[in-house]
């Protein structure tokens, strides 16, 4: 048993990223989530050759260009199958190794690492707080720590909240369904309510309209790739959190990172603090 992990919702993570090993991404559409994701890093600050560690790499789809600002890159999965995924996507890189490890296993040792950086995995781990201390523990001091948590709707109105409950609902039976009907009822959703919401924004934008109120209006520059990729991580997976702003700024305090600061915009929580 890996600490700090909930195994149904690794083995789901090793499937979907065996399903959607992101080569149906486009370069661009990597890129510009890429550049969304990591706008708090200030690549230039950082010395020269780091060593950084990519905490849930999963299909290795940020890794693929975190590993070109960096000097060696190791990237972490709990899931054999995801970590296999992330070594054919990244096996022409000469700078990235691969850990089959939980991150209650870090295989780091204190204050070794110079960047890190977990994008969308630690609200899927039973204690994200622990979760945080042990990743902060192997960063060396004054080395940033890059989050990415699912928020807590803190800064939408309450009619989008209720919106979201009703979804959660939908969430906790389909991630319980064997795993083929999981799969086409997540392509339902992805197809029935993503694309139509998604595309509603896109025309409401190009018409002038202020879209950002829109459910999924986030997705209406996506393809319907990722739109199948991300209602599958959204609705399959069992174990999920999710934080306020104020939640996650205490939370990395508490893990021993200061100077907290979060991305504002899309996607909600982006966060990046600094070791003690």
């Amino acid at each position: 048993m890996r600490h700090n992990a909930d195994e149904k919702t690794v083995k789901g993570f090793g499937a979907e990223w065996s399903r959607f090993d992101q080569t149906g991404m486009s370069e661009s559409e990597r890129r510009r989530y890429f550049d969304d994701y990591f706008s708090l890093v200030e690549w230039s600050q950082l010395p020269p050759d780091i060593i950084a560690a990519d905490i849930g790499c999963g299909s290795g789809r940020w890794a693929i260009l975190a590993a070109e600002h960096v000097g060696h890159l190791h990237c972490v999965d709990a899931s054999a199958e995801a970590l296999a995924v992330a070594r054919k996507n990244l096996c022409h890189l000469g700078n990235c190794s691969f850990h089959h490890e939980s991150v209650g296993e870090l295989p780091f040792g204190e204050s070794t690492l110079d960047f890190a950086y977990s994008l969308g995995v630690l609200h899927h781990v039973p204690d994200t707080t622990q979760a945080m201390r042990n990743v902060v523990r192997a960063l060396k001091p004054g080395a940033p720590m890059l989050l990415y948590l699912y928020y807590r709707f803190d800064n939408r109105p309450a009619w989008f909240k209720y919106l979201w409950l009703a979804s959660d609902l939908s969430r906790k039976v389909v991630s319980r369904l064997p795993s083929r009907l999981r799969e086409l009822t997540a392509d339902a959703i992805a197809l029935l309510i993503y694309w139509p919401l998604s595309r509603l924004s896109k025309w409401g934008e190009r018409l002038g309209f202020d879209v950002a109120s829109v459910p999924l209006s986030a997705y209406r520059n996506s393809t319907f790739y990722t739109m199948r990729t991300d209602a599958l991580d959204r609705f399959g997976t069992q174990l999920e959190q999710r934080f306020t702003r104020a939640e996650i700024k205490t939370m990395m305090e508490a893990a021993g990172l200061e100077r907290v600061s979060f991305r504002e915009g899309v996607p909600y929580w982006c966060s990046i603090g600094f070791k003690r």
